[in-house]
């Protein structure tokens, strides 16, 4: 073979060279925020049968049944126009003139980390009779940055017509935040939609210790009127019987998973939390979009906070979509400090590590020792 001729046969590196997150800015027009607001890939075939409630946990026995009576009660039609909202689940609903007892139209699902709270919420969207185009499933930053995107009011009547809005990781880190989602689901319950959240701090603390929670209480304690408050205990499933995370790898061994699996990135970790100060995050599901594998060098202690939520977003989506994350560097649960872990945001940050924890080992199977 001539020079010439070897030098335009591309090298075998080249050719399998793996993908990067930190070169991939998406933009995500407003209608495919609205389409993907269903429950994502990993709870697609999720249902209350295949929830494994904990024998030992009787709470969580009890919150599949009052899950699947609430489902149940969504039947019929659409309760549109305040007057008609009335007609709650087993007397949830906001009646004045009624002699329906008036109580909150919705179910909050409180737990900690890993009880199974998404999978329920995920098989009440998929338990409700209604047509997927009438139900909606999010976490609640998709469904602030729905508001930003579609704007308030276009918002409202988007979702006004639904017959069920579901709220995955419902937290309030600011205060702005509270005045939106209280006004906004005030107003979707007047319209007859029935709500249904999870999150791991009940919605009378909402706020506690992210900023002055007492000067918002009026709002605060409006969100929670919403919910009928349900109670999950148990230990982390995620982590329930099975063996530890495991170790870091190194960076070599990294490098060479993601040049070997198709579909992999791999991105330097402090690079990385550089790109997604850039890109919204509303747009870090997209910005996984078709990944196989998530590979990361270098991963270190998160600097600070507004760097430490970003990454509890990516964790999310990833999360969300089962994609496996393979690391070199400091283990997952290095990654905030004690301050941050100590915090008004630790819950966040002890889901991310449990969900990091977790993808961490389906990624085991890529390293060829």
């Amino acid at each position: 073979m001539s020079s010439s001729s070897a030098a335009s046969q591309p090298s075998p590196i080249a050719e399998a060279s793996p993908l990067s997150l930190c070169a991939r800015e998406p933009h995500v027009p407003a209608d495919r925020l609205v389409a993907e607001m269903v429950p994502p890939p990993r709870f697609d075939s999720v249902r209350f049968s295949t929830y494994i409630p904990d024998p030992n946990q009787p709470s969580q026995i009890e919150a599949v049944g009052v899950l699947e009576s609430f489902a149940g009660g969504l039947g019929g039609a659409h309760a549109s126009g305040a007057g008609k909202a009335k007609r709650g689940f087993l007397g949830f609903g906001r009646a004045k003139a009624s002699k329906v007892p008036a109580g909150p139209r919705g179910v909050y699902l409180d737990g900690g980390y890993g009880v199974g709270k998404t999978h329920l919420l995920a098989s009440l969207w998929h338990a409700t009779p209604a047509e997927p185009s009438l139900k909606a499933f999010g976490t609640f930053v998709e469904l602030t940055n729905l508001v930003g995107a579609l704007g308030f009011q276009q918002t409202v009547q988007t979702l006004s017509g639904h017959r069920l809005l579901c709220i995955d990781e419902f937290e309030l880190d600011d205060p702005g935040d509270t005045v939106l989602v209280s006004t906004l689901l005030g107003k979707l319950v007047d319209a007859g939609v029935a709500l249904a959240a999870t999150s791991n701090t009940l919605p009378g603390k909402l706020g506690e210790g992210r900023f002055a929670a007492a000067d918002f209480l009026r709002e605060i304690q409006g969100l929670s009127a919403h919910f009928r408050p349900l109670r999950i205990d148990g230990e982390d499933y995620r982590h329930r019987g099975l063996p530890e995370a495991p170790a870091p790898y190194s960076d070599e061994q990294v490098t060479k998973a993601a040049y070997a699996t198709e579909g992999a990135s791999l991105d330097d970790f402090p690079h990385l939390l550089e790109h997604l100060a850039r890109v919204h995050p509303s747009r870090y599901g997209a910005l996984t979009d078709g990944l196989e594998a998530v590979c990361l060098t270098d991963v270190q202690p998160i600097p600070d906070q507004s760097t430490a939520l970003r990454l509890v977003v990516l964790a999310d989506r990833l999360y969300d979509r089962e994609v496996p994350v393979l690391a070199a560097g400091q283990p997952f649960d290095k990654l905030f400090s004690e301050e941050m872990l100590n915090g008004g945001y630790r819950k966040k940050y002890f889901r991310a590590i449990s969900r990091l924890t977790a993808l961490a080992r389906d990624a085991k199977s890529l390293v060829t020792h």
